[in-house]
């Protein structure tokens, strides 16, 4: 699949102290370790109602306006700077994944996930790529709310970091538009350490 490489990318969560750890922030957990990774520095930007930073043509986005609000956020910056919602990749956490599993994908359903249905909304179309970084569901819909706001604990922790750096590796294919070959590789369920195959020692 080729596509246009983008040239926003955005990573969802809640801003404050409060909320820092918890599951609902996997998005920005992803953008700041590829802001790190790019040496970019990240500065609140109040026109666009969040933290931003640019490298060459790529834009990154944390909104500050909680989840529910972040097309606000998308919609002020992509309009602004005329980035098309095919040129947005939106990182974000996803409970119909568990935790250490990826999925990248270009358009379709929200899920029930808030931010995203703000950002369609904003944008006028659900016509963007999404990268679903897996939390894992409480199995109960009426705790959902309680979950996404909790800390992942160590063990999902550990899990969802080793995915955050799996998802950092496919950079270099997403900037060259290769998204068929970063498809391919996001959606391939990582063996776990006890299947891998044992090496002999001599």
């Amino acid at each position: 699949m080729t596509a246009p490489a983008p040239r926003l990318v955005v990573g969802l969560g809640n801003p404050g102290r409060d909320y820092e750890e918890t599951r609902h922030n996997a998005g920005f957990w992803f953008c700041t370790r590829l802001a790190r990774d790019w040496r970019m520095s990240l500065a609140h930007e109040s026109r666009f109602h969040g933290i931003a930073g640019r490298q060459g043509l790529v834009w990154m986005l944390l909104p500050q306006t909680y989840m529910n609000r972040s097309g606000q956020a998308v919609g002020a910056l992509a309009r602004f700077h005329r980035i098309e919602p095919n040129e947005i990749l939106v990182a974000h956490d996803e409970l119909d994944i568990p935790p250490g599993q990826l999925r990248l994908k270009f358009g379709g359903g929200m899920g029930g996930h808030n931010g995203l249905k703000d950002i369609t909304a904003h944008l006028g179309t659900q016509d963007y790529w999404r990268l679903r970084i897996g939390i894992g569901h409480p199995g109960d819909r009426s705790e959902v709310a309680n979950f996404v706001l909790k800390p992942p604990r160590r063990e999902e922790q550990a899990e969802i970091d080793d995915a955050i750096e799996r998802a950092l590796r496919l950079w270099p294919l997403i900037e060259k538009g290769d998204w068929h070959a970063a498809i391919q590789r996001a959606n391939t369920t990582p063996k776990p350490a006890s299947a891998q195959p044992k090496q002999e020692t001599s």
